[in-house]
């Protein structure tokens, strides 16, 4: 079988086709194109899953042979400048393509469903599917200078989906705010990357490891230098996986669709930092500051996304500070030198976060179809509770992703978490308490998510909002549900605006519903209307479409069987695992040879320590957030604990504190808005005062003076010798006066 590694170059290009074919049929078709919009999500996940069998075949070609296959060919020959690309097939590669077309295939059988009722459903997919080819191919890029391409592409296609909904303020701001930061550490990437051929000649990664350490071993390079560029490398990292200081965008970048949020900033293109520092993790070795650095800033961003999700109230915030804080746990393992366990992380919490995003959306989906679109209010956890009995569905498999993120065994994020957490105890003790007191507030805070969505009473939303206005208002059916049952309980009847059918193909969901072509005026390009009122009714949220339930169960099996390619077996004396068979290559270039001592009754115990951790977070969220669901008495408490913190008591201040911080995200985009927005501006204010004033002034202040001293001069020049001789010894006169005194002096 090793002729199917001439074939890999192909991979990135699979999904290329289906970008083209929309455009070409929007240039050249645009009505039929768009009455069969929805047969396009066919193709896409027909040409993404063709890339997922072909990389599985891969993977298990490299767990039995234990190889690597590259192959370049010559762009550019200049002289001695030689610009090659080429595809590189390695563990670290074979196990990205697995991840990307995985997710990505349940993703898009789930955006299918997702968006089906928004008018530019066609351009989400082309999106999407640039997307994946860019992912693709930058996962197999063999060289420095292809992998940066691929990064801006990446980027693009994420600044495009963030702001996939452009009419809507926030969501324009936010894929802003995506591009500028992400340009920082861009930047930075290139600058490493210039650098670094301008040390070794080269872009190739074997190229660089091998040069660079005969450099420093022959002393022929500024180790400092050497160190610089490194770091200028790294800062790509940083901006692309949101760590500390980049970290900013990435909350915000949840104003793109939920599968968005799924995919990209959970699975995949966050995931692009991550395995940058491994693919450079041979480079990094050798340079002890770096490695030390990249520890730093991963358990910096651990402890800081967990606090700053202590206090949100937005779901999909709440899970992109949650991400932000794994990814850290993944960054500090990889600046331990625990490769292995970096990677780990990397699939199992992938899945796990996949499947809580894509569980989000199911409950906003849900709350939707009750108050209609409101992200202050179907995205807001104030505004849920009681969802167990509604949508057991999606319940479940909400809770089998917060037990597995909080590292609750067997769950899959347990067998890779544990592992960082004991690393870190050889490494640094204060590291290592840092990751446990993490790991008790990661548990914490997801299941304070998980209490405020599902726990409590359903119409805690209408006894506040609408029971004491005494009015009713409108709310729009966005996902085709029907349902007229009528809760128990009275509450405010909420006519709804409901869809009717076109001729429009599905693949994946029997149900079709008309686009309004008004839609893209509204607010949010998003909402389907029928312009009749009905008497059907919502009096509950309802359960997702089986459509959008399947690729959450898949996503469930994942979650809970994916762990056990990292749980070491015996074989003939030695402990291996799946994970470390496969990543054998890429352990011997850095001289690693993990799992071959593993030690169960060492692993058992530090695993007690870590759960009991982590059932304590779970018993503290319960006891501060399960009471307060009780009765709805307890409504205005809530509200006063989310507004301004919970009742006066004895520890009110350190709460209070802890709220604010978490809640206005650690006052860092405040610092970012007064410090460099507006310092930049006031800079760039003196600059423009200092140019007009000054350069300008001085340009202008020459000629008016040339101005008035020919004018004056003018009026001199009579034309009478006595003058012209009065004149001159005037001025002998003052320059004997002048140097008389002169002297003095």
């Amino acid at each position: 079988m090793q002729h199917i590694y001439h074939y890999s170059w192909i991979i990135p290009f699979v999904t290329l086709p289906v970008p083209i074919l929309i455009g070409a049929g929007l240039l050249l078709f645009p009505a039929t194109t768009k009455k069969l919009r929805r047969m396009w999500a066919f193709p896409s996940v027909l040409l993404l899953s063709i890339v997922m069998l072909f990389s599985t075949v891969l993977s298990i070609q490299q767990i039995n042979s234990s190889s690597i296959y590259q192959y370049v060919w010559s762009w550019t020959i200049n002289n001695d400048f030689s610009l090659e690309f080429g595809h590189l097939i390695d563990p670290l590669s074979s196990i990205l393509l697995i991840l990307i077309t995985t997710v990505g295939v349940i993703v898009l059988i789930y955006s299918d469903n997702y968006m089906s009722h928004d008018q530019s459903y066609l351009r989400f997919f082309v999106y999407m599917s640039f997307f994946n080819t860019s992912m693709l191919g930058l996962v197999t890029s063999s060289n420095l200078i292809q992998i940066y391409v691929f990064w801006e592409l990446v980027g693009m296609c994420s600044y495009l989906l963030i702001g996939f909904w452009f009419t809507r303020p926030l969501a324009s701001n936010a894929c802003q705010k995506a591009f500028v930061t992400n340009r920082v550490g861009d930047f930075g990437l290139l600058l490493g990357i210039l650098g670094l051929y301008w040390i070794t000649g080269s872009f190739e990664f074997r190229d660089l490891e091998q040069i660079s350490n005969n450099l420093i071993y022959k002393n022929e390079v500024h180790f400092l230098f050497l160190t610089l560029c490194s770091f200028l490398l790294f800062s790509g990292a940083i901006a692309k996986s949101a760590q500390f200081p980049l970290h900013v965008w990435l909350p915000d970048a949840m104003e793109g669709p939920t599968p968005i949020s799924a995919l990209i900033h959970a699975a995949t293109m966050v995931a692009a930092g991550i395995f940058l520092v491994a693919r450079l993790l041979p480079l990094f070795v050798v340079i002890p500051y770096i490695m030390n650095l990249i520890a730093l800033i991963g358990i910096i961003t651990v402890l800081l996304g967990a606090t700053l999700a202590l206090a949100q109230k937005d779901i999909k915030r709440s899970l992109a500070y949650s991400t932000m804080s794994q990814l850290g746990y993944m960054m500090l393992a990889l600046g331990m030198g625990s490769y292995r366990t970096a990677l780990f992380h990397l699939i199992t919490h992938a899945y796990s976060k996949a499947l809580l995003f894509l569980g989000s959306g199911s409950i906003i989906h849900s709350m939707e179809a009750i108050v209609g679109y409101s992200p202050d209010k179907s995205q807001n956890m104030v505004f849920m509770g009681g969802l167990r009995k509604h949508v057991p569905i999606t319940k479940t498999a909400f809770l089998l992703g917060t037990l597995s993120i909080c590292g609750i065994p067997p769950l899959a994020c347990f067998w890779s978490k544990d592992e960082i957490l004991n690393d870190s105890w050889l490494y640094s003790p204060i590291f290592a308490i840092i990751a446990c007191s993490t790991a008790g507030l990661t548990a914490f805070y997801m299941f304070r998510v998980y209490l405020l969505t599902f726990e409590g009473h359903l119409n805690l939303y209408f006894q506040n909002y609408s029971g004491e206005k005494n009015n009713s208002f409108y709310s729009i059916s966005l996902w085709g549900k029907e349902g007229s049952k009528i809760l128990k309980k009275k509450i405010p009847l909420l006519p709804l605006l409901t869809m009717t059918n076109n001729e429009n193909t599905s693949f994946f969901l029997k149900k079709i519903y008309q686009i309004d072509g008004n839609v893209r005026n509204m607010t949010r390009p998003f909402i389907t209307i029928n312009h009749f009122f009905t008497k059907n009714i919502f009096p509950y949220p309802p359960e997702a479409d089986n459509t959008m339930l399947f690729p959450m169960l898949v996503l469930v099996l994942f979650t809970l069987f994916i762990g056990a390619i990292g749980v070491p077996f015996n074989q003939e004396g030695t402990n291996l695992d799946i994970l470390s068979k496969l990543l054998t290559p890429s352990l011997n270039l850095l001289h690693q040879n993990e799992n071959n001592s593993f030690d169960w009754y060492e692993f058992i115990t530090n695993a007690i320590f870590s759960v009991i951790i982590t059932f304590l977070g779970i018993f503290i969220a319960s006891s501060f957030y399960k009471p307060l669901y009780s009765s709805l008495q307890n409504l205005n408490l809530l509200n006063s604990f989310v507004k301004k913190g919970p009742k006066r008591g004895r520890w009110d201040k350190i709460i209070g504190v802890i709220y604010d911080w978490s809640y206005n995200r650690g006052y860092i985009d405040v610092f970012y808005a007064i410090f460099f927005i507006k310092g930049i501006r006031r800079l760039t204010e003196l600059n423009h005062f200092f140019d007009r004033r000054i350069i300008d002034g001085i340009i202008n202040g020459v000629g008016v003076t040339s101005f008035f001293i020919g004018e004056g001069i003018k009026y001199v020049g009579g034309g009478r010798i006595s003058s012209y001789l009065l004149l001159y010894l005037s001025y002998v006169l003052i320059l004997l006066l002048f140097f008389f005194f002169c002297s003095l002096l």
